[in-house]
């Protein structure tokens, strides 16, 4: 989005002095519970560093769960496509609710019980070899690098340049700084408190402005009476553009609807749901934080019930601003709305924002941008950790099996550094992109690309007879269909409202989430033939990896690579231990120290023994529950599940 974005409808962006003091105490805040957080950090240990030391309690987990899922992409794009076709779009929400409980109640028990620290690791141990390891390893990077933190800046770039008024670089700049120096200094730990007050601050803000929207509107009645009505005046002769859709009212819409068609809601968002919260760095090692199974239910649990707002704080008031300003955010003819947004495709991207600023009254106004600044840290932080996490542990481990546990936090917090600088080189290409739709733009590109992954970890879990073969042809030709959808989708385009359409049948009559759907059984009936076609694995290298020897006592016996990698890192510690023994009293030069200070670093004092070390996995992979709690938990987890079911009804 150019420098000029949406310049006319943020022309009375001007923000009062309680609203740059609410700003201000507000990063303030937020970088003194970053350090707080960082202070309480076990900063000498990779388990510390990137697992938050395993001691995190549930209602820092669902808060951390729900900030990180739900950035400035998720208000812009949510708003957005509200905006521009009704309700159906809360469907992600709304789905994502069921997925949080699959999480806490079947994945991160198998998570947990191998022992890993990310999901291509455990790819590594179910499996053998190298090649899935690092495969999932680089796909997630290219994922978060491209998608995440890209969608994330530029919906940024929409409060911070036109909302706040802020020189662009500069309000990134300050942003990303603040980010990175708790990201970096303090790890998962102050990640997740962070994201904790980041929570607070949204929720209460979207709540506010939900609040301010249904009274500027009459109410939500008004809403169904008014939103049909809501046509630019300026619209391209004898087309229906511009015109809202009749079913904008109803989550579950006919099968051949080129929106969001039933088969594709039902089937395919579960598949994209299930992947981001089920098998996706960012989400999952939140729970790997966990203090016990408790918490990591009681988290997904908080994170379900807050996954209820959206629907009403951000898809709904996205609808009320289309009515509000019908011919601003409803805008359909290119040459107004390239005047209006810069953006000719148009301008629904902008009806959250546009809210904000008409609406909100001053100090308010503040609160608000404020939490659209939490929304887009508390996303790219978390980002920050995961990619530093799977960097460090899957790729840079591997190169270098002999790294010692200093070596491998100074690296994951170097990358931190190298990922925030991607961040802003990724700026002037969100300013040349076009969104249109940046919700669907997001699910779009996750669709072409994740299924396959989904599909592989559910037969992990669930089908002994999965072997490496299997899973990696699986991935591979599912990573083939998909770029060939990826490819031409973004070849040919799509048509603007109005025009003949030019793209093939494959593309034209295949909504993207039903190819989802495709994809995914493509994977999966690959990996299942390969699999039954060439050598199982032997039981003994399954023990806790699976769904059916998660609780299993067995020693598990490592596979060829494994053990070697075993051996180089007990040779490594053994060096270590003779190092400490010869020089107990190691003076630490002044600028390393200062070094150490700024990364937030503290040098190990002690190096573990093996028992030592295997008397610390078994408190890492411990999964058992005390029945009181787990009868809560479950109980919750039930009134969820009737509170879904019941908005999916009345909605559908």
């Amino acid at each position: 989005m150019s420098s000029n974005t949406t310049a006319s409808a943020f022309s009375s962006a001007s923000l009062g002095t309680i609203d740059i003091i609410v700003i201000v105490v507000y990063l303030l805040f937020c970088l003194a519970t970053g350090v707080w957080a960082t202070l309480r950090t076990e900063r000498g240990s990779v388990s510390g560093y990137f697992l938050a030391g395993r001691d995190m309690l549930w209602f820092a987990i669902g808060a951390s769960l729900f900030s990180s899922n739900i950035g400035s992409g998720s208000f812009v794009g949510l708003a957005g496509t509200g905006a521009a076709n009704g309700i159906a779009v809360a469907s992600y929400e709304l789905n994502g609710l069921f997925c949080l409980l699959l999480l806490g109640w079947f994945f991160v028990p198998i998570y947990i019980s191998s022992g890993v620290y990310t999901l291509p690791e455990y790819l590594m141990r179910r499996f053998g070899g190298q090649r899935l390891q690092i495969y999932m390893s680089v796909l997630a990077l290219l994922i978060y690098v491209f998608t995440k933190i890209s969608v994330d800046m530029y919906a940024g770039t929409i409060f911070i340049q036109q909302a706040v008024g802020w020189d662009l670089y500069a309000g990134v700049f300050l942003l990303l700084g603040i980010s990175t120096l708790y990201t970096v200094s303090g790890g998962l730990k102050a990640v997740m408190y962070t994201d904790t007050l980041q929570t607070i601050i949204m929720v209460a803000g979207s709540i506010i402005l939900m609040v301010l929207s249904y009274i500027k509107v009459g109410g939500l009645e008004k809403v169904y009476a008014e939103y049909l009505r809501a046509i630019p005046d300026k619209r391209i002769n004898g087309s229906t553009c511009g015109i809202p859709p009749d079913n904008a009212f109803h989550l579950l819409r006919d099968a051949s609807s080129t929106d969001l068609p039933w088969p594709g809601n039902v089937f395919g968002i579960t598949i994209l749901s299930a992947w981001y919260f089920c098998s996706d760095q960012v989400l999952v090692q939140r729970t790997l934080a966990a203090k016990n199974m408790h918490h990591v239910k009681g988290g997904s649990i908080l994170a379900a019930y807050l996954k209820i707002l959206p629907l009403f704080t951000t898809v709904f008031p996205g609808m009320i601003s289309r009515i509000l300003f019908k011919d601003q955010v409803g805008c359909v003819d290119p040459v107004l709305c390239k005047q209006i947004c810069d953006n000719a495709a148009g301008c629904t991207n902008i009806a959250y924002p546009k809210l904000v600023v008409e609406l909100m009254p001053e100090g308010l106004k503040g609160l608000m941008l404020a939490a659209m600044m939490a929304a887009l840290m508390s996303s790219l932080t978390s980002v920050f950790n995961s990619t530093s996490t799977i960097f460090t542990m899957d790729i840079w481990r591997r190169l270098r099996p002999r790294s010692s546990d200093g070596e491998l936090l100074v690296v994951g917090r170097i990358f931190v550094l190298v990922l925030v600088a991607v961040s802003i080189l990724w700026i002037p290409i969100l300013q040349a992109s076009q969104g249109g739709q940046l919700f669907n733009y997001i699910q779009s590109v996750s669709g072409y690309l994740v299924p396959p992954v989904l599909s592989l970890f559910l037969l992990a879990m669930l089908w002994k007879r999965t072997n490496e073969a299997g899973a990696f042809w699986g991935l591979m030709v599912g990573l083939l269909v998909g770029l060939l959808r990826l490819g031409l989708d973004f070849g040919y385009g799509t048509p603007a409202c109005g025009e003949e359409e030019f793209r093939p049948a494959i593309i034209a009559k295949v909504h993207f989430l039903h190819f989802t759907i495709i994809l995914f059984f493509i994977s999966l009936f690959t990996t299942i033939i390969i699999s039954l076609i060439t050598q199982p694995i032997h039981p003994k290298h399954l023990v806790r990896l699976t769904w059916w020897t998660r609780y299993s006592t067995m020693k598990r016996v490592p596979f060829e690579e494994e053990e070697e990698a075993n051996r180089i890192s007990e040779k490594a510690r053994q060096k270590r231990i003779a190092d400490l023994r010869d020089k107990p009293e190691v003076v630490v030069p002044r600028w390393k120290s200062f070094f150490y200070l700024i990364c937030g670093y503290e040098p190990p004092k002690e190096v573990l023994s093996p028992e030592g070390d295997e008397t610390k996995q078994s408190m890492l992979t411990d999964i058992r529950e005390e029945p009181r709690w787990k009868r809560i938990v479950n109980i919750n987890a039930i009134v969820l599940m009737c509170i879904g079911m019941f908005l999916w009804g009345f909605f559908a």
